[in-house]
């Protein structure tokens, strides 16, 4: 008899299936114990939510003053910067990307992790996935719903714009995650504390990632020159093809060097320096 028949493959299928299935459950037990923990981190955590709010609409007052004049700077109108913000700030914290395994690592929680039936990487990012469906619902959604207030047009620049960026997200989150554990290992080597190398890497972000102010509008040609770095990927990349600006293939193309190019530094160097976490405290 050529091949298997029925009971055979549905001997082989089912073990797959249930692995599958009780893998999902872990992951959504563990996102949503870490979105039922946000309120708990922080008596105040709504107030974080209102400084975003604030911190948008600011930021929408600055760009109207300053393109008053000339309404188009860099290849971009005023609308699309206007959008451009607006987005940046409904994605801030998939574009920030932080997971808090600077903080793990300091205090030594990262030990009782290796302990579990899910590796650091699930761990995290399911954690992240969690407490990212909180900020959703008290400010990203709020702050969709009131955009026609602000003066701002929310949408993709077209449907197919919309759609590369659903994809162009995922490759940023990537991106980000895998900086966030190749930061992590440089914690460890260095034995730095975790705010040192936080503001260091703030600092640079906010610099050449273009979430604050768009790449095209730095002067003496910058905004080209970081475009091509991990973090322009990660967050001006998407940002520019949901407004239309470049060619999306292209920054795709680049989002996906990276991605594929940073995971396995990230996981060399974790491995490398797993025995430190001892000393550092883990």
């Amino acid at each position: 008899m050529n091949g298997l028949d029925e009971p055979h493959l549905v001997n082989l299928v089912n073990p797959v299936k249930n692995a599958v299935s009780a893998r999902l459950r872990g992951y959504g037990k563990t996102a949503a114990m870490a979105a039922t923990s946000v309120a708990g981190e922080s008596p105040i955590f709504l107030l974080d939510y209102a400084v975003r709010f604030l911190r948008v609409a600011l930021l929408l007052s600055v760009w109207r003053i300053v393109m008053a004049r000339h309404p188009v700077a860099g290849g971009m109108s005023l609308g699309e910067v206007l959008t451009y913000t607006l987005v940046a700030e409904l994605f801030a914290e998939q574009f920030a990307c932080r997971i808090g395994l600077e903080d793990s690592l300091w205090d030594g929680n990262v030990a009782t992790r290796f302990a579990r039936p899910m590796s650091l990487v699930e761990q995290f990012t399911s954690e992240t996935v969690g407490k990212w469906a909180v900020g959703w619902v008290l400010c990203s959604i709020p702050l969709l719903l009131a955009a026609p207030l602000l003066g701002v047009d929310p949408w993709p620049a077209s449907v197919a714009a919309g759609l590369l960026f659903a994809v162009s997200m995922v490759l940023s989150v990537s991106i980000g995650l895998a900086l966030e554990f190749i930061m992590g290992a440089l914690l460890v080597w260095f034995q730095l504390s975790p705010w040192s190398i936080n503001r260091t890497r703030d600092a640079i972000a906010a610099l050449v990632s273009g979430r604050v102010i768009p790449l095209a509008l730095l002067p003496w040609g910058l905004g080209r020159a970081f475009e091509w770095l991990p973090f322009a990927a990660a967050v001006s990349a998407p940002l520019r093809i949901f407004i239309g600006a470049g060619d999306p293939l292209c920054l795709l193309a680049v989002q996906a060097a990276w991605a594929i190019g940073l995971w396995p530094v990230a996981l060399w160097m974790w491995r490398a320096n797993r025995q430190r976490l001892a000393g550092y405290g883990g």
